[in-house]
């Protein structure tokens, strides 16, 4: 089948020109807009500057003129191919391209034996290199072509302790049944291997693990459900935990409840926080406000549930239920709070509340209103009397007063026993009255 070409001067060569090199089929298919209808008279037979011919393996009669058809007159784009597909194609044109197994090069075929191998395996790889050299403990050096683990460390280029958490490895495993032993291996041998998902069960990245304190560590991050080499890291990097305690709000706070979960089986560290605390100003400010703040909370409470309160002058009474229901109200506040929000407002806010209402209802009780003043007056008494009883020289000696006496002294002496003249005369006066 012939293409149109176009026939217009500007596409027709004249008799001077040279015939034009034969075009390959373009890649996009042209604009509509610039084919012409084929001009069979300027198309010789021939003639490959006018004429491009698909290659097909049909016979010479295929290149008659084709039937008068709209869609035969152009040419058509190849059908597009979707990325992914092109993607396999290209992959699989190039596997054409690779040479046969045969002439793979061998440093290649190595490289890609060794890559499934730790694949499939993981660091059994190299525990089974450091296995199979390194004699075990305590092996005289003739025994055997294998070499010290510090020797083997120093021909690999890194530290012995890192060749020795191999050596561990292989060895937990050994006892297990995983691998063979130290002995039945010699330098060069290869055996099956475990898979790699078992390897971290044997593995440890850290010898700080293998210690008393690194097995508890281990057990304590596998109960908080996280891998152990994070608790060791930390653990061993004091410095940077210090940094992320001071930098971050989150991270001292994780660190604050731990240290209370364990104060109840470290006394030392229990010992240590009291100290601290009372030597500070600020931390012993702060409990001093805490331990009001929680014992106005336990007033509270134990109106709401006891159903029994205190008076001002330390009668208990039953609370009335319009009492309890205020403080129930005022817990269930409190109890809604968030972790990081402060119950003392809360809790001060609360306690003011019942007290109003304790005091209230002694008043309008005249009973219990007599027996609020008896109370408090011998609450009042009770405090006088010890502090007179030591309002004495008995530890002076007379000719030390003169240094030890001051203007005010007996002046205010001289009140109090007026004040307490006045209470005598008054209880006298109402005894009188019975």
């Amino acid at each position: 089948m012939s293409v149109a070409i176009d026939s217009s001067d500007a596409a027709t060569p004249s008799g001077d020109a040279a015939p034009a090199e034969p075009v390959p089929a373009p890649a996009v298919a042209p604009d509509d807009s610039a084919a012409a209808p084929a001009n069979e008279e300027t198309a010789e037979p021939g003639d490959t500057a006018n004429m491009w011919t698909p290659p097909t393996t049909d016979t010479p009669e295929a290149a008659a003129p084709a039937p008068e058809s709209a869609s035969d007159s152009f040419w058509t784009p190849p059908t597009e191919v979707p990325f992914a597909e092109s993607s396999v194609a290209d992959d699989e044109a190039a596997a054409d391209d690779d040479p046969a197994p045969g002439d793979v090069p061998e440093a290649v075929t190595r490289d890609a034996h060794e890559f499934g191998v730790y694949a499939r395996t993981g660091g059994w790889t190299f525990a089974l290199k450091v296995a199979r050299s390194v004699r075990p403990g305590g092996q005289p050096a003739g025994e055997s072509a294998k070499v010290s683990a510090r020797k083997f460390a120093e021909l690999a280029g890194c530290s012995p302790d890192r060749v020795m958490r191999f050596y561990k490895a292989w060895d937990s495993a050994a006892d297990d049944g995983l691998v063979p032993q130290f002995e039945a291996l010699t330098p060069g041998t290869d055996v099956e291997l475990p898979d790699a998902d078992v390897w971290l069960s044997y593995y440890v990245s850290r010898n700080s693990a293998t210690s008393v304190r690194g097995q508890a560590i281990t057990e304590a991050a596998e109960a908080e459900g996280i891998r152990p080499t994070k608790a060791l890291e930390v653990a061993e990097n004091p410095t940077a935990l210090r940094a992320a305690i001071l930098a971050d709000p989150g991270t001292a706070e994780a660190a604050r409840k731990a240290l209370m979960d364990r104060l109840d089986e470290d006394p030392v560290l229990r010992t240590g926080m009291a100290r601290d605390i009372v030597r500070t100003d600020d931390l012993k400010k702060a409990v001093a406000e805490e331990t009001k703040t929680g014992g106005q909370l336990e007033y509270v409470r134990r109106i709401a549930e006891e159903g029994q309160v205190k008076t001002p002058a330390g009668q208990k009474i039953e609370a009335s239920p319009a009492l309890r229901e205020e403080a129930e109200r005022h817990l269930s506040l409190i109890d809604e709070l968030d972790e990081d929000e402060e119950a003392g407002e809360w809790a001060r806010e609360a306690y003011d509340t019942v007290r109003t209402l304790v005091a209230e209802t002694v008043e309008k009780d005249p009973e219990l209103r007599v027996q609020e003043r008896r109370a408090k007056f011998y609450s009042s008494l009770q405090k006088a009397t010890k502090a007179f009883e030591e309002l004495t020289f008995d530890d002076v000696a007379a000719e030390e007063i003169d240094d030890i006496v001051e203007d005010d002294m007996l002046q205010r002496l001289e009140e109090l026993q007026s004040a307490i003249t006045m209470c005598i005369t008054a209880l006298q006066s109402a005894q009188k009255k019975d």
